[in-house]
């Protein structure tokens, strides 16, 4: 039997407190996922850790750690059971539906939006300009686990993007209803929207109906609208 890990000290479990912050992510390309359900969500999915960490009272497969030395490690209020590290895995833009965030610097808002693609089957998400790191703790966390099963990719310009583009723009364009055939859809910040520049590149503008608000949220922006177009899109 592994002897439990017992302190905080361990040279490994300071890599994993490293792994918060965004420089050394890119540095050693790998990012930690916490909780039982988004382990499991990466063993369906085909993800092996690089490695993994569970409370010695757990009963968990991994290395095991003393419950109050796991809890200097995780970044969950609760703390956790079960920890892992996995390498990033960037894909490319793929069509024939992609939602591309642009701007979207809440990283609650883009591990959101990465949960809705897989849910309404989506085949990428792209992350443009000033959009937060889809590996980070929060993100992570809000992706329930469907970073493991979506496509993830980092762009630069909209040229990169497949199919058509649609900027989705309040109040602008035609209603989102009458948009239909293999697209990638992009959606910018809230307050900020997307640029008149970057509107300009695209190939149509849309917009989301709504009664009362002046905006939405980005990813219920984004959530409304894939509902929208997965309802729409004849797939082969």
């Amino acid at each position: 039997m592994t002897e439990a890990i017992s302190s905080s000290h361990n040279e490994a479990l300071k890599e994993v407190r490293k792994l918060a912050g965004k420089r050394w992510r890119d540095k050693l390309g790998s990012f930690v996922a916490e909780g039982e359900d988004l382990l499991e969500a990466a063993d369906a999915a085909g993800w092996h850790p690089v490695a993994r960490y569970v409370t010695s009272d757990s009963g968990l497969e991994g290395i095991p750690v003393l419950p109050h030395v796991m809890a200097t490690v995780s970044q969950l209020g609760s703390s956790t059971r079960a920890i892992g590290v996995y390498p990033m895995r960037w894909s490319q833009p793929q069509g024939p539906l992609c939602v591309a965030l642009w701007g979207v610097g809440d990283p609650g808002n883009v591990g959101t939006v990465i949960r809705s693609a897989l849910a309404f089957g989506a085949s990428s998400v792209a992350l443009g300009p000033g959009s937060a790191d889809p590996w980070s703790h929060k993100a992570v966390r809000a992706s329930m686990g469907a970073i493991f099963s979506m496509p993830v990719a980092k762009v630069r310009s909209a040229a990169e993007l497949p199919g058509r583009k649609i900027a989705l723009a309040a109040r602008e364009g035609a209603p989102l209803q009458r948009v239909d055939g293999d697209v990638t859809l992009v959606v910018g910040a809230e307050r900020e929207g997307l640029s008149d520049e970057f509107i300009a590149g695209c190939d149509e503008v849309a917009h989301i109906p709504i009664a009362h608000a002046d905006s939405l949220n980005a990813a219920m922006a984004a959530t409304v609208s894939l509902y929208e177009l997965t309802n729409r899109i004849t797939r082969p």
